[in-house]
């Protein structure tokens, strides 16, 4: 994680906040403090604008229409494409859209299924997966990243593995390295954990894979709203986004893939758009990514991704790592403070991003969030997808505080100090 960046200054971060109108709400009687960006970010102006504008002035569908329309969506479209590339430090054809970072990665799982089918010809012959073939994971993984890896295993019969965790949630690489064997045919994992809040060790992760010849799947959720990234630097093969976490409109995210490995892949959705002759025996596909882009796709919602990263580079990632990373150690070490609370993550790790799980006392998250909620503080409470990581910590629920680029350090202190009423009605307890 980069600290060498100058954090934003309080004039800076003031418009900011006047970008985004859910600002101004008020909740319950409070203005609102919203600390729930890692499970979905807010809109600024520009982004809103440019979905609406697209709608207003530019509908049609893309790559099907030789009038003026449909010619302008399509640029428009693909312009899209190469924006958000770019800012993953991806080529454009090495970036498909899908409806979410889960599609992306269901994508890539069946897709290998196929493939070990024996779908796709020779050239997807490098992806088979079967019976004595192993896929792993880890212990913290959000569901979206963990059952599909589990469904190919039970497709293939290949064997489903999982990197443990320590007891403060963080991955545990000894171990790391006696799962990771010859057998390894994909390492899967996520850059941080939307639950522990602490970046992983991306690359000892991928030469522990690279050692044995296995691909390497990222999961960069909660790290490419927040963190510079440049994934072919990252020596990753695959990596899933999810719009709605960095600014964008929900129903778009994006897989990215290496180029040699998207061209040898088999499709997994099929009809219209992806294909060069269809005949009543069979058909040809396109190559990527229209390949893996079946149907009417997302394209209001591709093109305010696109200025979605346009806002976040006109700010400038390395700042805004900078400012999450001061509010991340205010809202640990604050949390860290309370006798009667329990981080989850180490409090002062390096490597920590402005999301931070908790309990307080034997309260249940569900009432924590309530109490905060009526106070006008949003927080994720629950398992936020990752049960095997709660069971592993021995909580069945916990509250997720996750700050953004708009949030102040006043807003942390307040989530804090919101835990007050929560004493208050438990009594401690």
């Amino acid at each position: 994680m980069s600290s060498i960046a100058a954090p934003l200054t309080e004039a800076e971060l003031a418009a900011i906040r006047a970008d985004f109108p859910q600002l101004g709400e008020v909740v319950q009687g409070h203005p609102l403090v919203y600390l729930d960006s890692g499970a979905t970010s807010l809109k600024p102006r520009s982004v809103l604008d440019a979905e609406r504008r697209f709608a207003e002035t530019r509908t049609a569908a893309v790559h099907r229409g030789a009038h003026t329309l449909a010619a302008e969506a399509t640029e428009d479209y693909e312009d899209a494409r190469r924006r958000v590339a770019r800012f993953v430090g991806a080529r454009e054809d090495e970036l498909v859209w899908t409806a979410n970072a889960t599609e992306a990665v269901n994508l890539v799982a069946y897709a290998i299924g196929n493939a070990s089918l024996g779908r796709g010809g020779a050239a997807a012959e490098g992806f088979r997966i079967g019976p004595g073939d192993e896929i792993v994971a880890t212990e913290q993984e959000h569901h979206a990243n963990l059952i599909p890896w589990q469904e190919l295993a039970a497709r293939t019969g290949a064997t489903f593995r999982w990197i443990r965790t320590h007891d403060d949630g963080t991955l545990d690489l000894g171990h790391a390295a006696e799962v990771i064997g010859e057998r390894t045919r994909l390492v899967a994992f996520s850059h941080v954990s939307n639950v522990v809040g602490v970046e992983n060790p991306v690359a000892e992760l991928v030469a522990l894979a690279r050692a044995v010849g296995a691909l390497v799947l990222l999961d960069a959720c909660q790290s490419a709203p927040h963190l510079p990234l440049d994934l072919r630097a990252l020596d990753v093969d695959f990596a899933v986004l999810s719009g709605h976490k960095m600014l964008a409109p929900t129903g778009i995210g994006a897989l990215y893939g290496r180029r040699g490995l998207l061209r040898d892949l088999p499709p997994f959705l099929t009809g219209g758009s992806m294909i060069t002759t269809v005949t009543m025996d069979g058909a040809d596909f396109l190559p990527p990514p229209q390949r893996f882009e079946a149907g009417t796709q997302r394209i209001s919602q591709a093109v305010a991704f696109a200025a979605a990263v346009d806002y976040l580079e006109t700010i400038g990632m390395e700042r805004i790592a900078a400012h999450e990373a001061a509010l991340g150690a205010r809202l640990a070490a604050r949390l860290a403070e309370q006798p009667d609370v329990r981080l989850i993550g180490p409090a002062d790790s390096p490597h920590r991003v402005g999301l931070a799980a908790f309990t307080i006392g034997t309260v249940h998250a569900h009432d924590v969030g309530q109490l905060l909620d009526e106070q006008g503080i949003a927080v994720r409470v629950g398992h936020h997808c990752a049960q095997p990581l709660h069971r592993r910590l021995g909580v069945t629920a916990t509250a997720r505080a996750s700050t953004y680029l708009y949030n102040t350090p006043a807003e942390v202190d307040a989530l804090v100090d919101g835990l007050d009423a929560v004493r208050r009605v438990f009594g401690g307890r």
